[in-house]
């Protein structure tokens, strides 16, 4: 509004100085008509926004809509010059002067009102369409957040069974070999568990959180093999608060289990190293080969490929998953950017 009545007080003031100096009129007259025909064409435009808004349903033709706005340009037009006429007319000194000089200007200033209506039209149109884009791209937005919250649900589901088909499967290999090592494995798994249902899959976890609920996957996995698998950890503090999505971690953990310690004889070390550099944060998970005893087994890869399509779609193009494999260890290594609040 405010800048909608700057033009108008601009465009008076340019009134006022034409007829001044064009026509020879008095400074006050002059600039009465100025003042008094803009201000007056302002509130009218005001007022025309309405019936124009209505124009744009969709139930109106291109036909309807052009004969109505020609019906209200007519008659704002129209108007707004008889107003002016009578009210110029009320505060001139010298009426049959006024007469004379409204008579010489009439066919300038219908002109000037159709030349001003065609702009409030051209204003109106142009406001109107920036609100459709605007509409559509927030809508748009909404699609693709619903979109992108539909991802991430569907490939943490694919996650989660996975798991719990392994654990399944080492706690019924136990039950034989070691009842109490099974019944400790299965407190760990209903903790892990528990934990994995109550985070929501649509809201980040710390990577603080998120070690701890690997610890649990891992004090699970230990129960079997013991001595043979070693967990060691070097994780910058600073990096703790980082967020990242819930979980996205625990396939590659279960990865270096089942093609390290399931596959090996002897003893597998799974490091962990987290630091912070440029503002980003750096996971390097790597577990030793045993190159004498490992047997290559072909699999899905769905939990790398979870991983990597989770990471890109809670940070974008920001973030990447490298893997680097030699005869004596397996590196996963993830990039991404260091955030403490989601955006």
């Amino acid at each position: 509004m405010l800048i909608w009545w700057l033009a108008w007080i601009i465009l008076a003031a340019g009134q006022s100085l034409l007829i001044s100096f064009a026509y020879g009129v008095t400074p006050g007259i002059a600039a009465a008509d100025g003042i008094i025909s803009m201000i007056s064409f302002g509130a009218l435009g005001l007022a025309v926004w309405f019936p124009i808004r209505y124009m744009q349903k969709d139930s109106n033709t291109v036909v309807t809509a052009i004969t109505n706005l020609l019906a209200t340009g007519i008659l704002a037009v129209a108007f707004w010059i008889f107003a002016n006429r009578l009210l110029l007319k009320t505060i001139a000194s010298d009426k049959e002067a006024y007469q004379i000089f409204w008579a010489t200007t009439v066919v300038l200033r219908i002109a000037a009102g159709v030349l001003l209506y065609c702009m409030i039209l051209l204003a109106y149109y142009l406001f109107i369409s920036a609100n459709r884009l605007a509409e559509k791209a927030a809508s748009q937005s909404r699609l693709e957040a619903l979109v992108r919250e539909a991802e991430l649900k569907m490939l943490r589901s694919q996650i989660n069974p996975h798991f719990l088909f392994n654990s399944l499967n080492s706690i019924s290999s136990l039950t034989l070999t070691s009842p109490p090592a099974a019944r400790d494995m299965i407190v760990k798994l209903s903790d892990f568990m528990r934990y994995s249902l109550s985070s929501r899959s649509d809201q980040p976890v710390t990577l603080k959180n998120e070690m701890e609920s690997l610890r649990l996957y891992l004090e699970i996995e230990k129960v079997r093999f013991r001595e043979r698998l070693v967990i060691e950890e070097n994780i910058e503090s600073e990096c703790l608060e980082t967020l990242l999505p819930g979980l996205l971690l625990q396939p590659l953990y279960e990865n270096a289990v089942k093609h390290g310690v399931y596959e090996s004889n002897g003893t597998v070390v799974i490091n962990t190293v987290v630091r912070k550099e440029d503002n980003n944060v750096i996971i390097s998970i790597s577990n030793t080969i045993d190159s004498d005893s490992v047997v290559t087994r072909k699999g899905a890869g769905i939990g790398l490929k979870n991983v990597r399509s989770r990471l890109e779609l809670f940070f974008g193009e920001k973030a990447a998953l490298a893997v680097n494999r030699n005869d004596e260890s397996f590196t996963i290594t993830m990039n991404f950017p260091f955030r403490i609040k989601q955006d």
